[in-house]
């Protein structure tokens, strides 16, 4: 009886014994989560800021900046901003640890070929094979130039740049009406009437409209008092 209850009382001793080791554990497992923890912090985005205002924000967190040598072409980032970042913002990272930035080294340029003269497709080619944007496309009607070629460029010919601006000769469009308004009008007889004038006329979305009869224009596009040329797409809205 006196040996089982040794036994008993050992055992007893056992399970107390694991528990607390167990508890130690788990403590101080728990203890070292909180201790790193607190020795990270979140990476901040660093993007479009300078190099010296990126090293202050890094500072802020107790992190250093390390700049790459090799420097990356950026159309929207100007030159000497950061333009790639690793880690990535919002990763948390250990304080004093590095954080790796690219710099921008600008939009990258190049010399603007000669282009007056040129169609605006074959205009659009050479800016392509010459790594150039097209900033925008301006257009007149004038009987000077030929139809659908470059008047004007810039920046101007050998200029160094990133994009290039063209101005467009579309030629004349002859005779210019103003758009009439078509709503309640019979749709069949004034496309019709606006065809054998040389305008492309398209009958679309028929729908139901409460106490109009079929056939007649509920909507238009250009509205009336808009200029329209022969030639121009006009689209009537019909109902049923």
């Amino acid at each position: 009886m006196a040996l089982t209850t040794r036994v008993w009382s050992a055992g007893r001793w056992l399970v107390v014994a694991a528990g607390l080791v167990v508890t130690f554990v788990l403590f101080f497992v728990l203890a070292m989560r909180v201790a790193v923890r607190t020795l990270e912090v979140e990476v901040p985005s660093l993007a479009g800021r300078s190099v010296n205002d990126a090293s202050a924000m890094l500072a802020d967190q107790g992190l250093t900046l390390r700049v790459e040598d090799t420097r990356r072409a950026d159309p929207k980032i100007p030159e000497g901003h950061v333009v790639g970042q690793e880690p990535e913002p919002g990763v948390r990272a250990r304080r004093q640890r590095s954080v790796k930035v690219w710099v921008s080294a600008g939009p990258v340029s190049t010399i603007v070929p000669a282009l007056v003269g040129e169609s605006e497709r074959a205009a659009q080619i050479r800016l392509q094979l010459a790594n150039l944007s097209l900033a925008g496309t301006t257009e007149i009607e004038s009987s000077e130039f030929p139809a659908g070629v470059i008047v004007a460029q810039a920046p101007p010919p050998s200029a160094r740049a990133s994009s290039v601006s063209l101005l467009v000769n579309r030629g004349t469009r002859g005779a210019t009406y103003v758009m009439p308004d078509l709503i309640g009008v019979d749709a069949s007889s004034v496309a019709d009437y606006l065809r054998q004038r040389g305008f492309r006329v398209a009958l679309v979305g028929a729908a139901t409209y409460p106490g109009v009869r079929p056939g007649i224009v509920l909507r238009q596009n250009p509205q009336g008092g808009f200029q329209v040329a022969p030639g121009d797409a006009i689209s009537l809205e019909v109902s049923r």
